[in-house]
């Protein structure tokens, strides 16, 4: 859709134009509507929800991903990986 007099696109009023959050929250449209909920989370009527941390989120993968890999790898291969593992282990504290 264009405006016939400036000829940029304009878009029409659809949810899917809505203005969202870096994680993909929603978020008021509107500056009223933005400083009201701003206004509620000050003087706690609402919670306000903050994303998991880095730190959190990248355990979560860890949890899941790290007996996926055990999982697919032969005994042979967790074995070696250990042993360089140990290795670096105590040659760190050797070194020290």
């Amino acid at each position: 859709m264009k405006s016939d007099a400036l000829g940029i696109a304009i878009q029409p009023c659809d949810p899917a134009y809505m203005p969202k959050g870096p994680q993909g929250q929603k978020r008021p449209a509107d500056v009223i509507g933005n400083a009201v909920r701003v206004m509620q989370i000050a003087t706690g009527e609402i919670a306000e929800d903050l994303p998991d941390t880095g730190k959190d989120y990248a355990r979560k993968g860890g949890l899941i991903g790290g007996p996926k890999r055990a999982a697919k790898l032969s005994k042979k291969r967790r074995v070696e990986i250990a042993k360089k593992a140990a290795r670096v282990r105590w040659k760190r504290h050797e070194s020290t």
